[in-house]
């Protein structure tokens, strides 16, 4: 199967990177690696050479209050790249100072919104009304809600506001996902995997497994596999033109 990506994907958390590397090279997977911290995207995007790879400057909400000393250099950095990632708000484990990762995301929005041309991967677990409302439906960029847990009402408004949904293995494989899956629209699906957090035959998800989500989702949509490759990999384009 040709024409596989992943929008989502921690490269720098595996101590085996240069052998992904390898394996995103030979297999011609073109892959957003996304970062927690500013520092770490700066580290990431000074060691990188790859035409399939692009680092994606990320501040994870969760990391907010312990390296808010980080948020100047994340502003510094904001011009040096349209992918911007892992970012958004954690209400969950972040609970404690949602009041920063409120004020940060709004002014991340905000800075993206005057640059423009910028692509997001979103984090917004347990706080997707909240992630909606701040980005809205005008956004001077393009939007990936990854690993989308809200409910449908939330779906509904997002998928009205344009955005995209990068879909992986944990969601093809649980109930709720796959009702969320069969609400999104074809055009607006992405493909992800989340690794190293997300597993496969108790082993970390690797872009080189991304087709095993092609064919998952085929068989929840109902649709011819090729079919499904082929949706997928306008659905990529038109992200990136």
């Amino acid at each position: 199967m040709a024409n596989l990506y992943d929008t989502h994907f921690h490269l720098d958390l595996f101590k085996s990177r240069d052998e992904i590397i390898k394996e995103i090279d030979e297999n011609q997977i073109y892959t957003i690696a996304v970062t927690n911290l500013p520092i770490l995207f700066t580290k990431l995007k000074n060691s990188l050479s790859n035409k399939f790879i692009r680092p994606a400057l990320g501040f994870h909400p969760e990391l907010l209050s312990q390296y808010n000393h980080q948020i100047p250099l994340m502003w510094s950095q904001l011009n040096e790249t349209k992918y911007i990632g892992e970012v958004g708000l954690d209400f969950k484990t972040g609970k404690d100072f949602k009041e920063l990762q409120i004020s940060f995301f709004t002014e991340l929005i905000e800075r993206c919104n005057i640059l423009g041309n910028k692509i997001l991967t979103v984090h917004s677990r347990q706080s997707a009304s909240e992630v909606i409302s701040i980005i809205g439906a005008r956004f001077n960029g393009k939007i990936i809600l990854h690993w989308f847990s809200g409910n449908k009402a939330t779906l509904i408004k997002a998928i009205y506001n344009g955005y995209y949904f990068s879909i992986n293995y944990s969601m093809v494989n649980s109930n709720s996902g796959k009702e969320l899956i069969k609400l999104i629209p074809l055009e607006r699906l992405l493909l992800e995997t989340d690794a190293p957090f997300v597993k496969f035959n108790n082993k970390p998800f690797t872009p080189t497994n991304i087709k095993v989500i092609v064919k998952e989702l085929a068989i929840i949509l109902n649709l011819d596999q090729l079919k499904m490759s082929s949706i997928l990999w306008s659905n990529f384009k038109t992200l990136i033109k």
